[in-house]
């Protein structure tokens, strides 16, 4: 009885200090499971239970009990009993987060969605291809490379590889298929990046010029260009660090508005002189692109009309803020297929199956080195060009997001490389060996 009693003692103890630790984290923890859970179940179509034990099994988010509303579409997640938060689904918009001490009002805004007739098999629409047998691909090497990536402890849920327009590898994990959407997290940022491209291109923005942010015209930051917010190359103060309370989860999980976290910073450096990754930064281009349309609907029409459904990704789905600006560093879902459909566009320089959907300059110019980056980035893309993969060309150039999400361009061998997940990998061995099955 006296070791029972000691017992709960130091139990009560361990859970007294960690609350104290964590407290300041709670809302941000419970803000990640009600998201995560309401995105998983409400927008991908998975189930409660296996979100609660994948998606939402890593600490300390997994401390956090989630709830679930079916009939209204949300959920909730609170931490023994304190720092509730919750989720709702919105038509057309995904899932949010409520802001603490706000009431939710539904909105009944949603983009304008247009779907042509499939005519044409995948990539140009989503009819079966036709089989093609490649005499330069090792099938069988491949096959045993994609298996090997795609193993249960590597927690891959996609892995897609295509050649020369044609899918000569696929293998999804148990619970997904090609239907199933999947979360690119920070992949999302060069949609958001490629929409600049596309206003430039039909000439209605010049990126060399200054940031059209009001508050920005009587101090030093009159001097930041678009061109230095796409490259990550303000200047401006930013902490994106996902393990504690910084300006990239204070952003995802308490602000209404997003577009305004990074606008609100001061300088700690010099535009074109200071590269700092920053999710801020992609959400405030977001603001920006919302400044260039009249009317909210014609904002959230662009994203689609413009780009995503005009190159078929159908699946896609970009989530907004509680105000209603597109989440353009962060939430973005869709099929592998539909991803590397956007990989696809970019090896072929902005031309879709006849149509330009941005300048051939542009595709150029997303993958030139910014200045301070030691060739690790470009325009909302990340690069290879200081051979970060050693083993892999330095022309390739790359999508990336939390947990090892990835689409890989290789322009040398007009092939684009998916994978979805929720863990990193070794992506120089993967790419490397991928690259040798094909010679």
């Amino acid at each position: 009885m006296k070791k029972l009693k000691w017992f709960l003692l130091i139990l009560l103890a361990v859970l007294v200090v960690t609350l104290y630790l964590n407290y300041p984290k709670l809302n941000i923890m419970t803000g990640y499971s009600a998201k995560s859970m309401a995105s998983s179940v409400f927008l991908a179509g998975r189930d409660f239970e296996t979100t609660d034990i994948t998606d939402n099994n890593f600490s300390p988010v997994s401390l956090a009990d989630d709830f679930i509303d079916t009939k209204n579409k949300s959920t909730s997640a609170t931490l023994f009993g304190m720092k509730e938060r919750e989720a709702i689904y919105r038509d057309g918009l995904g899932c949010v987060l409520v802001p603490e001490g706000i009431d939710y009002k539904p909105v009944n805004t949603k983009p304008n969605r247009v779907k042509r007739v499939d005519t044409l098999p995948y990539p140009y629409g989503n009819l079966p291809q036709k089989d093609t047998i490649f005499s330069n691909v090792d099938y069988n090497k491949l096959n045993v490379v994609v298996a090997k990536y795609s193993e249960a402890d590597t927690k891959t849920r996609a892995l897609l590889v295509i050649y020369k327009d044609q899918i000569i590898a696929e293998t999804y994990a148990e619970g997904f298929n090609k239907n199933s959407k999947l979360l690119g997290w920070s992949m999302t940022k060069s949609i958001t990046g490629t929409l600049f491209g596309v206003l430039q291109s039909q000439g209605k923005l010049n990126i060399n010029d200054p940031a059209p942010i009001e508050s920005w015209q009587n101090d030093a930051r009159k001097h930041i260009t678009l061109h230095n917010l796409l490259q990550m190359n303000s200047g401006l103060e930013w902490e994106e660090n996902y393990a504690t309370i910084s300006d990239v989860t204070k952003m995802l999980f308490l602000e209404s508005d997003m577009t305004k976290t990074q606008q609100n910073k001061p300088l700690a450096g010099q535009p074109n002189e200071s590269w700092n990754y920053s999710s801020g930064t992609t959400n405030l281009l977001s603001g920006i692109l919302r400044q260039q349309f009249k009317a909210h609907q014609d904002y959230l029409d662009f994203w689609y009309s413009n780009l995503i459904d005009k190159i078929g990704m159908y699946s896609m789905t970009i989530e907004t803020d509680y105000d209603g600006n597109y989440v353009g560093s962060s939430y973005g879902w869709a099929t592998a297929r539909d991803w590397a459909k956007f990989g696809l566009l970019y090896l072929h320089k902005g031309n879709w199956n006849g149509e330009q959907i941005f300048d051939a300059s542009w595709a150029d110019y997303a993958v030139q080195p910014t200045n301070s980056s030691n060739g690790r980035y470009g325009a909302q893309i990340w690069l290879n060009a200081g051979s970060f993969l050693p083993d892999v060309p330095k022309n390739v150039f790359s999508f990336n997001g939390f947990q090892g999400q990835r689409v890989y361009m290789f322009p040398s061998k007009d092939l684009v490389v998916v994978r979805l997940g929720l863990q990193e990998l070794d992506y120089n061995a993967m790419l490397s060996e991928i690259n040798t099955t094909i010679k």
